[in-house]
């Protein structure tokens, strides 16, 4: 590839940004940012013509891996029915057809069924189409919807009556997505993006059949580092406004049966006070890190005085557990917790008569509340997995204390049996002395030895914890002698908000090493060998493994690295492009030399050296709006000219898709088919 010297506006600006640090460096790559210039178009199309050449003898067996991961999945698949006043709502799969349906059926589930979207139909003629933030007027007549038809997060809101199948006229274009109603079943809520960073900046009402240019706006958050959002309580007695960034909180509420009345303040935000609350019974209850609850904790306040002062504790911060979220139902409280990495899922009546643990018998696995939108109710619906058991949804009887699987998630092709797999825990020592979890997963007649090639993902930012699931396409990997692994390192919060602080800041590079430290325990205890080792992580996990392959390269035999956050330092001195001022207080804020020189000396676009590198494989989408797709281009562009190596360096550009990928469920699957065929290609398994 060519070299060329910076020149654009923008660039000028960030060169002069690095001048301040004392840093005059070139970025002969930078470019590649402008998607306007055919050149660069042309560039990425030749980087797509050369990842088909280099892949080209794996082309059938991509294939092949597609099918055979397709034969898994249940085609004419649906949700269980939840209800919500009195319909009863189901999401289903046709066979053969990329998208959901979403219907409902009135009464009881013996009822006809209405569609409200077919997502097939709408998405014809779009090579992406995303349906998000469904939501339904509280007479059940009306719905209000986003749609992607890009894969940039930038949804158009429309209408519809589910009575007469009428769309209606208007269309607010460039929202998060989502609406909430109030309560005269015509006014909704909704959330403006900044149209240069993307940022949930503006709140407005608009009245439906109303021309979206007299929405009025209520809310404007003006706060760089916060994003704003809108939703109804679920006592749906409130409509509330938030605004949140990554160290505080804040909000206001307005009584949903009086939507053009004045939003009052909750409580006003204090840097490091974070909040969220739920409403019920008169009270809000507050999930807080007040008083330096790091772990969080539980307080509630009357709906009539609900600044700080008034907050009264419910639930006392522990030390060793974090409470992560709350679901209130008319007789009794569920909280989630995590204690030593696990979900809990705890019940406590609100006369005290009770106050006990759901039982979780597995080492390692995933639980979590699922969609439980009534109050009056004594049935809480949970899911559960692991990595060797498939996805339930199972109703937890509160008074008679059964439980009913009402899905069980189905593995076809017969050979799916899950006492073939073994799961397990185990930790490794970072360098500091701090234990590292471990979760993985093998078949049974897989032997651990130095000769076994292993995966290992991991993520570690925004205090994100991977639980230990399940997955059917990972059986792919699992039936070739593979080794999968998730490394819980700091940065998540897998063990409590400390292990997320520690993993942020001017303490990230705890990440990337505690990374390097599982991949040598699992070398060691032979679990695998540096010739047969894989790491893999998107995003931030792109990150990740970017920076781990700058300091250890010699650790990994090759790498997957989805839609990358690779060229920290740069992005993060853009202030002009999507979620960079709103991370200062996860990265830091590089326009300071302490966070500048720290993110410098680990950002893997800015320490690509001369050495030799593991195969790689990367993958972008041009319309991502979280990770631009020019950060993993001149990454790779970078690696190309320094590399020492004759290792295979690939990468993919979805030319129509965004951060999350494709938007059909059988195109997903061919990307996944995709990645996880590079690896096995070079472990000579294509074979079962």
């Amino acid at each position: 590839m060519t070299k060329k010297n910076i020149v654009t506006p923008k660039a000028k600006k960030i060169a002069r940004k690095l001048e301040i640090h004392g840093d005059v460096r070139i970025d002969n790559y930078y470019w590649l940012n402008d998607r306007e210039n055919q050149e660069v178009i042309d560039y990425l199309n030749t980087e797509n013509a050369y990842y088909e050449a280099k892949t080209a003898h794996t082309k059938q067996f991509q294939e092949d891996l597609f099918q055979e991961m397709k034969s898994r999945i249940k085609e004419d698949d649906e949700s269980v029915p939840y209800k919500k006043k009195n319909y009863y709502y189901i999401t289903r799969f046709e066979k053969g057809n990329q998208y959901p349906i979403y219907s409902r059926k009135k009464g009881s589930l013996g009822s006809p069924e209405q569609i409200m979207f077919d997502v097939n139909e709408l998405g014809k003629g779009f090579t992406y189409y995303k349906l998000a933030g469904l939501s339904i007027s509280p007479n059940n007549e009306l719905a209000v919807f986003g749609v992607d038809v890009i894969g940039g997060r930038q949804y158009t809101l429309q209408f519809k009556n589910l009575e007469t199948g009428e769309l209606f006229p208007e269309k607010i274009e460039n929202t998060t997505g989502g609406a909430a109603w109030a309560s005269d079943n015509k006014t909704v809520f909704y959330t403006l993006q900044n149209p240069k960073t993307l940022r949930s900046e503006k709140i407005f009402r608009h009245v439906l059949g109303t021309d979206p240019s007299q929405d009025v706006e209520v809310y404007h958050e003006k706060g760089h580092a916060f994003n704003a959002f809108v939703y109804a309580s679920k006592s749906e007695k409130y409509i509330i406004i938030g605004a949140h960034s990554t160290v505080s909180s804040e909000y206001y509420i307005l009584e949903a049966d009086n939507p053009t009345g004045e939003f009052r303040l909750f409580q006003k935000r204090k840097r490091n006070l974070e909040y969220d609350i739920a409403h019920y019974n008169g009270d809000f209850y507050v999930l807080t890190n007040k008083d330096k609850a790091t772990n969080f904790k539980l307080m509630k306040t009357s709906e009539k005085a609900t600044f700080l002062e008034n907050w009264i504790e419910v639930l006392p911060h522990r030390e060793d557990v974090l409470l992560e979220d709350i679901s209130i139902f008319k007789d009794f409280l569920v909280v989630e917790e995590r204690s030593n990495g696990l979900n809990k899922i705890r019940i406590i009546r609100w006369d005290q008569t009770e106050d006990f643990y759901l039982p979780f018998n597995e080492e390692t696995y995933s639980a979590g509340v699922y969609n439980n939108p009534e109050f009056d109710t004594n049935v809480i619906r949970y899911g559960y997995n692991s990595m060797t058991t498939p996805s339930s949804i199972i109703d937890f009887d509160v008074v008679s204390k059964t439980k009913e699987i009402k899905k069980e998630q189905e593995v076809l092709g017969g050979k799916f049996d899950k006492n073939n797999y073994i799961s397990e825990r185990v930790w490794a020592t970072a360098q500091d002395g701090t234990k590292i979890p471990i979760s993985l997963v093998h078949h049974k007649n897989t032997p651990l030895t130095k000769d076994t090639p292993l995966l290992l993902y991991g993520y570690g930012s925004y205090g994100h914890s991977i639980d230990a699931g399940f997955s059917t396409t990972r059986l792919s990997l699992l039936d070739r002698g593979f080794v999968f692994a998730i490394a819980h390192v700091r940065g998540g919060e897998y063990l409590g908000r400390k292990w997320y602080e520690k993993g942020k800041l001017l303490h990230k590079k705890n990440t990337f090493t505690d990374f390097i430290d599982c991949a040598k325990f699992l070398i060691e205890k032979e679990y695998t060998s540096s010739a047969h080792l894989y790491a893999s992580g998107g995003s931030a996990g792109g990150l990740l493994v970017g920076a781990v392959i700058n300091m250890n390269p010699e650790l990994f035999n090759g790498i997957i690295a989805a839609v990358p956050f690779v060229d920290v330092v740069t992005t993060m001195l853009d202030d002009s492009i999507p979620l960079t001022t709103g991370e200062y207080d996860e990265w830091g804020n590089p326009n300071k030399k302490a966070y500048y020189d720290y993110m410098k000396s680990y950002s893997p676009y800015d320490n690509v050296s001369e050495q030799k590198y593991p195969n790689m494989l990367v993958t972008t989408g041009l319309h991502d709006s979280q990770v631009q797709y020019f950060e993993p281009a001149k990454w790779v562009a970078k690696l190309r000219e320094l590399k020492i190596d004759e290792n295979i360096l690939v990468m993919h550009i979805d030319m129509e898709a965004g951060h999350g990928g494709a938007s059909g469920r059988f195109d997903s699957l061919k990307e996944t088919a995709r990645d996880y065929s590079f690896v096995i290609d070079l472990e000579g398994r294509t074979g079962i």
